[in-house]
């Protein structure tokens, strides 16, 4: 017999289910159906059988076997897989069910994952730091080139889009201010508000954030798109330093472009207030140099200034080290990409509330 076959002897009691023939993988689908239209036995009987393997075993337990039949005739081979196919079924109806993790887990999981992931910044600043301390001891190793491009893509290139943004974050901010200031009679004090504002805060945290979502992704995708080629590795193979080839120039060329960015923001924000001042506030463009030069002490510029590498250096190490830890896949790519954003943006963010916390205390 080439096919499997099964009967239900209903004369005799109780009613007994006979097994015939080959009950393999090849004829799952005709034992499944036959199956399907057999009622449940009290006896199953398979001296007829010529063949059982696991699937059919499978079938035939999960058909029968929750209705307790009586199994009798099966060789010794064929008893043997309904045991171990049964003593599966058992391990398997038995296995504990996963109750999804409460919100305390999900916190105390975020908050290990955000540990691992500062501690990895951390490690990564201190290894860029030994990197840049063997530049200083040897020159030599700056590879100026390297340095001369990475600076041109993340400052030159970067003025456009810098100058547009702070041009009209100087005019919406003094637009804001000069309604409020109009109804007091107090449209000079305009000039100081926008002055002290766009030099110390506006202008920087802009700036760094522009830098982020676009020199921050480009470090990650690019040193992201050179780990999946293994380009990281043939640099190692040739015995070069993946820090002194990739990650110094990056870091230094975003630490200088990032405060000459920060000034062409502070010097396009004022020219936009500037701008708006004259028809909405009549105060004329002479009027409005005079009270800035009156009013806007330096050290406000400075301090702004003096954040742009403190930003830079960030997000750097941020972009850079997403990019050389990446997954080797183009999904974990994208996903680094833009945690690289995200991250750069929140960590500027902070610096800049601490690093005005500190100035706050120093009376500066």
């Amino acid at each position: 017999m080439n096919s499997p076959g099964l009967s239900l002897d209903g004369v005799d009691r109780p009613p007994v289910l006979h097994l015939s023939g080959p009950w393999r993988l090849s004829g799952l689908a005709q034992i499944e159906q036959a199956l399907a239209r057999t009622a449940a036995p009290a006896v199953i009987d398979g001296s007829q059988l010529t063949g059982l393997d696991s699937a059919a075993a499978l079938l035939l337990l999960r058909q029968f076997g929750q209705a307790g039949p009586v199994w009798q005739g099966f060789s010794d081979v064929h008893a043997r897989i309904l045991d171990q196919v049964r003593r599966q079924l058992a391990t398997l109806d038995s296995a504990p069910t996963v109750r999804p993790a409460g919100l305390l887990v999900h916190i105390g999981r975020l908050t290990t994952d955000l540990g691992a992931l500062l501690l990895g910044h951390l490690n990564f600043l201190g290894y860029t730091a030994l990197s840049l301390a063997q530049v200083l001891v040897r020159p030599r190793l700056l590879r100026l080139r390297e340095t001369t491009v990475q600076l041109e893509q993340t400052g030159l290139n970067a003025i456009p889009v810098v100058a547009l943004v702070t041009l009209l974050i100087g005019v919406v901010v003094t637009y804001l201010l000069g309604l409020q200031a109009e109804k007091y009679g107090a449209n000079i004090f305009v000039v100081d508000g926008v002055g002290i504002g766009a030099t110390r805060e506006f202008a920087p945290i802009i700036v760094a954030i522009i830098v982020a979502g676009r020199s921050g992704a480009a470090f990650t995708a690019q040193l992201g798109s050179m780990r999946l080629t293994e380009e990281t590795d043939a640099i190692r193979t040739l015995g070069l330093s993946p820090a002194q080839v990739l990650v110094v120039p990056r870091v230094l060329a975003l630490m200088v472009a990032l405060p000459l960015l920060v000034f062409v923001g502070d010097v396009m924000s004022l020219l936009g207030a500037m701008a708006i001042s004259w028809p909405m506030l009549d105060i004329a463009p002479a009027a409005f140099l005079a009270r800035l030069r009156e009013e806007l002490p330096p050290r406000h510029v400075f301090v702004g200034l003096g954040k742009a590498p403190v930003f830079a250096l960030a997000i750097a190490i941020i972009g850079v080290r997403m990019g050389m830890t990446v997954g080797r896949d183009t999904r974990a790519l994208g996903a680094a990409t833009t945690s690289t954003v995200v991250q750069s943006i929140v960590a500027v963010i902070l610096l800049d509330a601490v690093i005005a916390v500190v100035l706050q205390a120093l009376d500066l």
